[in-house]
């Protein structure tokens, strides 16, 4: 199966079943394609690729057709013009830090995955109104952490929450357990230090072990 015949329930199907959503930012496209290609390696083959990777469109569309099993998506996207650069690219997901309804609209409308940023109530209401597939709870560790998303799953319970921004090994597995469909992680899975070194088989090992945090979350006996 080619990730151009992945239909839009499958890529959620599969976000829900990694748990891991990988966010790759680097300073250049070669640094970027290092960091994504390391991650797949080590059981992650799902990407998001912020666009502040310049050139970034041109790396989603390399990376969609060079990892056909790769599910790349689109993070930091800002503005519209952004969101249908990276459709046009082949993203299979599109995320931003914040809540822009015309970027949530437009997306749906493509038949891709919504996944925009929110952090208050008012915000998810906004964002599950709109018919987003995932609300992406940002940036969680800084304002409330753990305990935060719990409560938010009191009133909204049938939100797809994605926690992201300062999660790490140690809560990855609490916040699932709170509650999160998945959890987005950065630099503590893609070391800027193990970049610059070019030490593939570091990244891997962390993407290993990320596996291992989700299923010791959904089992932990």
């Amino acid at each position: 199966m080619t990730i151009e015949s992945i239909s839009k329930a499958e890529v959620r199907a599969r976000i829900e079943q990694l748990a891991i959503i990988p966010s790759v930012r680097a300073t250049n496209p070669d640094d970027a394609l290092f960091a994504a290609e390391a991650v797949t390696r080590g059981g992650l083959p799902i990407v998001e690729l912020t666009t502040t990777v310049p050139k970034a469109t041109e790396l989603i569309a390399h990376l969609v057709k060079k990892h056909p099993r790769m599910i790349v998506g689109a993070g930091t996207v800002l503005d519209l013009e952004t969101a249908r650069a990276c459709l046009d690219a082949g993203a299979k997901f599109i995320t931003s830090p914040g809540l822009d309804l015309d970027i949530v609209e437009f997306t749906l409308r493509a038949g891709v995955i919504a996944m925009p940023g929110a952090l208050t109530p008012s915000e998810i209401i906004a964002a599950t109104k709109a018919g987003a597939d995932f609300v992406k709870l940002f940036p969680c560790s800084q304002l409330g952490g753990v305990d935060y998303l719990h409560a938010l799953k009191g009133p909204f319970p049938q939100v797809s929450f994605i926690a992201a921004g300062g999660v790490n090994q140690q809560t990855a597995g609490k916040y699932l357990s709170a509650g999160a469909t998945a959890v987005g992680i950065g630099a503590d899975l893609i070391p800027p230090r193990a970049i610059a070194i070019r030490e593939a088989a570091w990244i891997e090992e962390l993407a290993r072990r990320y596996v291992k945090t989700v299923k010791y979350a959904r089992h932990p006996d």
